[in-house]
């Protein structure tokens, strides 16, 4: 299983996360949550994963982060 990619996300990506964390309201406390949480490195499935936190969900595929959620949005894929 792939560690979750931190660096080098392809520009496209970039700019959709960026759109969806001010849409979405994810407050600098929520980032700083993601922020610790990336640090650790973590194992994700090389398919379709969420992980929720306090407010929102991050949701990916493989290595790559690909938005954002908040409450009441229903993620897909495994559960992390």
């Amino acid at each position: 299983m792939p560690k979750l990619r931190r660096r080098a996300f392809p520009e496209p990506l970039l700019r959709h996360l960026v759109r969806r964390v001010r849409e979405r309201g994810v407050d600098e406390d929520q980032l700083v949550e993601l922020r610790e949480w990336v640090k650790t490195e973590p194992v994700v499935p090389e398919g379709p994963w969420f992980k929720e936190f306090d407010g929102f969900v991050v949701c990916g595929a493989g290595e790559l982060v690909k938005t954002f959620l908040v409450p009441g949005q229903v993620p897909v894929g495994t559960r992390i």
